[in-house]
């Protein structure tokens, strides 16, 4: 149903203007007619360029010279603006001769008598009637059509020049319905199991809605897909979309802001009209933190905040009054803290759904998806592969199938081997390999026992991250990386973050044991323990002096205020115990460095030479880890993960490897 109406303005408007200007530029014959009486007068007085003569009309154009032609615009009205706006290519007069022999006989007599006269003449070909009738009709449809192109689908689809102007109220939703219908399904979602489990309620209320509304339930408002970037919540909504086969609404939440103001609110309530007119539909928006920010903070304009305005209308249409509108919102956001409360209240976003990094199992499953277009080498194993890659989401593992494909072209592989695979985390994670960068001897054997101090620490402590790569190859930023295998656990003791902590520590250590000093080369490490050591005192609560008290604030008001949550006092506490964590497990470094010197020499030595060691190297200097049995019989792997996470705070070990 057209509810827009047409608008008669604009057509008007066009004829008009193009009857005004019509007979300026593109109308018909103005010239002043003229007998041949005139003419000659005219000609003898020398105001005659040329005649153009045509046999078959029996009619001559005349054409006056540049002087006649000033003076005649001289004469004319001058009120009227467009007198000298006249093509010069058009005759100035139209003259109807009779006999032709007669006429040209003057002409010459005229010429022969007065040798000054320059005036010349030429023949035309005759014109037909209904030639000069077509051209002229179809110079006012190309007008026309021009204009109507313009006005009315450019500026009505919002593109083009001024487009916004016929436009800018209007939704900017994408529409997926039975022409453009949604191929994803639940079958292309790998893993993510319990977030499916939420979701396929929604499509089970679609498809049988009766099902449900005739025990009295009510259809769930919204629906808050909420997770770290990448873990599918987009694809989710498109799932639901394709399985639901009803008309499905996707658009982003910045898509609502513009610079005027009350376009946000215009488009939330045109966006809502649209999927009520197709109901039961989908709506879903994108990143909605764009414009569900908490409302009435960090707002220091004083002014009409628009987003605020579009957040009101979004909360309004939502809750609405009619409960038989089988429309169901559906948003993403990995930003779900600081969304404002009235969003997340029930009956609006009834349910919120956690989509959280996938598992182990997960993993594979995903690896199953992104491999059935890749030619795969035998040696390829998925559950393998599924064990490396800690920590990555489901983009990140599409990321690490299309690198691998490229590094395998790159080597002019036939099919995709399991070490194109462990190259493209390499690369993924640590960056491009740098082989061309010139490093001199010294700085080149400092690296090497910076790594071999890791890689000692982290063999002989207890709840370090397994080992499985040390290089001193350069590469992205580092000259140097420890790749580790950390486990995957949802709960981290004491005892763990300690161990780590040393390991961490243990590049800086081994430079202060082997050569007395310490370089700049430790930034990234005391990054990661600074960050891990604050986290322990001020958020969980694992400092005997400071007590069982946490500071993180995990609905996100926190970054509003501009004072600390605890005294100076207390600060001086925090600083003072956070610095004495971390100089402990230096110290701790250390003397384990100490006491296995011989063993740290022997593999910076071997690193010197091989440049790249594994897990097997270490075996063979220090034996198996006496804790780790279960580890002992995992394959030895050129393999690259992620750092161990550190729950759900913003206080985390980035994810990157150990560098110097």
């Amino acid at each position: 149903m057209n509810n827009k109406g047409f608008n008669w303005f604009f057509p008007i408007a066009i004829i008009a203007l193009l009857l005004f200007f019509g007979s300026n530029f593109l109308g018909g014959d103005n010239a002043k007619t003229i007998d041949e009486d005139a003419f000659f007068r005219e000609m003898q007085a020398g105001k005659v360029q040329n005649v153009l003569i045509d046999k078959q009309s029996q009619k001559a154009e005349v054409f006056l010279t540049k002087a006649a032609k000033t003076a005649t615009v001289k004469k004319e009205d001058k009120t009227n603006p467009f007198s000298n706006l006249g093509m010069s290519s058009k005759a100035d007069y139209s003259l109807k001769y009779g006999d032709l022999q007669l006429f040209l006989e003057k002409f010459e007599t005229i010429k022969k008598d007065n040798p000054a006269i320059k005036t010349s003449k030429d023949y035309a070909e005759g014109k037909s009637p209904f030639t000069e009738i077509l051209f002229s009709a179809l110079i006012w449809i190309a007008i026309l059509g021009l204009f109507y192109f313009i006005l009315f689908r450019k500026m009505g689809s919002g593109g083009g020049p001024g487009g916004q102007i016929f436009s800018i109220g209007k939704s900017k939703a994408k529409l997926f319905d039975e022409k453009e219908k949604i191929q994803t399904t639940f079958k292309d979602v790998a893993g993510l199991e319990g977030a499916k489990e939420e979701v396929q309620e929604v499509v089970d209320f679609l498809k049988n809605s009766e099902k449900y509304t005739k025990l009295g339930g009510k259809i769930p408002k919204g629906v808050l897909l909420v997770g770290p970037p990448g873990t599918g919540k987009t694809l989710l909504a498109k799932a639901v979309a394709g399985e639901a086969k009803v008309p499905f609404f996707s658009l982003s939440g910045s898509d609502f802001v513009e610079m005027f103001v009350g376009v946000g609110a215009s488009r939330v309530r045109d966006l809502f009209a649209q999927a009520k007119a197709k109901s039961p539909a989908i709506i879903f928006i994108d990143e909605i933190d764009a414009i569900g920010r908490a409302r009435g903070k960090n707002n220091f304009s004083g002014g009409n905040d628009e987003r605020e305005n579009t957040l009101n209308q979004l909360l309004t249409e939502m809750d609405g009054f009619g409960t038989d509108v089988n429309v169901i919102v559906m948003a993403a956001t990995n930003r779900a803290d600081i969304l404002d409360k009235a969003l997340m209240r029930a009956g609006r976003f009834d349910r919120s759904v956690y989509v959280d990094l996938p598992e182990l199992h997960e993993r594979r499953e995903i690896f199953d998806v992104h491999l059935k277009k890749i030619k795969l080498d035998d040696t390829v194993d998925r559950d393998f592969l599924a064990k490396q890659t800690p920590g990555f989401s489901g983009a990140d593992i599409a990321n690490v199938c299309n690198e691998a494909a490229l590094i395998a072209a790159r080597n002019s592989h036939e099919f995709v081997t399991k070490q194109d695979f462990l190259d493209a985390v390499d690369r993924i994670i640590g960056g491009l390999e740098k082989k061309n960068m010139a490093i001199k001897p010294s700085e080149k054997k400092r690296v090497a026992f910076h790594e071999a101090g890791h890689a000692t620490i982290s063999w002989l402590v207890e709840h370090a991250s397994p080992l499985l790569k040390v290089t001193i190859v350069p590469r992205g930023r580092s000259l140097g990386a420890a790749w580790y295998l950390p486990e995957e656990r949802q709960l981290t003791t004491t005892e763990q973050m300690l161990d780590e902590m040393c390991a961490t520590l243990g590049g800086r250590a081994a430079e202060q044991v082997i050569f007395n000093n310490i370089s700049t080369g430790a930034l990234s490490d005391l990054e990661t323990v600074t960050k891990r050591a604050q986290a322990m005192v001020t958020i969980y609560g694992l400092s005997p002096n400071i007590g069982n008290i946490s500071y993180y604030d995990s609905s996100g008001q926190s970054e509003y205020n501009f004072g600390k949550p605890y005294s100076e006092a207390t600060a001086s506490k925090i600083d003072a115990e956070i610095k004495m964590i971390i100089e402990n497990q230096y110290e701790r470094a250390v003397r384990i460095l100490t006491e296995n010197k011989d063993k740290l020499d022997a593999l910076a030595n071997k690193l010197l030479e091989k440049e790249v060691i594994f897990r097997e190297d270490l075996e063979d200097i220090f034996g198996k880890r006496a804790w780790d049995p279960e580890l002992t019989e995992r394959p030895v792997t050129n393999t690259i993960s992620l750092n161990e996470k550190v729950e759900e705070s913003e206080i985390q070990a980035p994810e990157s490897p150990t560098q110097i």
